[in-house]
């Protein structure tokens, strides 16, 4: 379904685009309004800093396109991206982040974002992945691309031993929860979450949290495909 907005542009040339900014640093949301802006028949109709605005601010413009960091205060984006697809299902989203590693870009897209774009990447890129998204076409930066057609497949459940309340830890632990926030919706001690996070990087044989979100993601603990009840 295209997004694209029935006005036309100021000059008449093409279809309005309009836009959501979601980054938790106002200067970074204040150079990406200037670069969407410059660009003739852009939009933007708001600012969040956290995801729950970000789904908010969707909800309530619908906006041809939302875009999205992936690192922000509060619930993670990746938990995010089903529900605001869910509220507004024409809105193209388009993950703008510093994540390199090919495994976020595969969650970020099975989570239904159709751009994913890194912070480094030009000005034409960014525009070229909100022009696509606002057509209902899907962007990928051509690096992470050519990374991911390379890699074969993930294994298809965990090879070592993990329980699943170990694999339910290591879960909240890849959507970026702190330990306290784990023992809250597990109904656990703090210590309990401690001790399952030595133990699930002991079998893992990961001592990093990046390590352990990478695990998570290539193994499909992140379930992305829906939204969170």
């Amino acid at each position: 379904m295209c997004a694209v907005s029935h006005d036309e542009s100021p000059s008449g040339d093409a279809p309005r685009i309009t836009v959501v900014l979601a980054d938790d640093h106002a200067v970074v949301r204040s150079g990406l309004r200037l670069v969407l802006e410059a660009e003739p028949g852009h939009e933007v109709l708001a600012e969040a800093a956290t995801a729950e605005d970000a789904l908010r601010y969707t909800r309530a413009h619908r906006p041809s396109v939302l875009v999205l960091d992936l690192n922000m205060p509060g619930r993670p984006s990746l938990e995010v991206i089903p529900e605001i697809r869910a509220a507004a299902p024409a809105t193209g989203i388009v993950v703008l982040t510093m994540q390199e590693d090919p495994a976020f870009a595969r969650a970020a897209l099975r989570a239904g974002a159709v751009g994913y774009v890194l912070k480094e990447a030009a000005d034409e890129e960014l525009l070229q992945a909100v022009r696509l998204a606002a057509e209902g076409q899907t962007y990928l930066n051509p690096r992470l691309g050519a990374r991911l057609a390379a890699e074969p497949p993930g294994p298809a459940g965990p090879p070592d031993d993990l329980t699943e309340r170990e694999v339910e830890v290591l879960r909240l632990i890849a959507l970026g929860h702190t330990n306290s926030e784990i023992a809250s919706q597990l109904f656990l001690s703090t210590r309990t979450v401690e001790t399952h996070r030595a133990h699930i990087q002991q079998k893992l044989r990961r001592t990093t949290r990046a390590e352990l979100v990478h695990y998570a993601l290539e193994h499909g603990f992140v379930d992305v495909g829906h939204p969170q009840p």
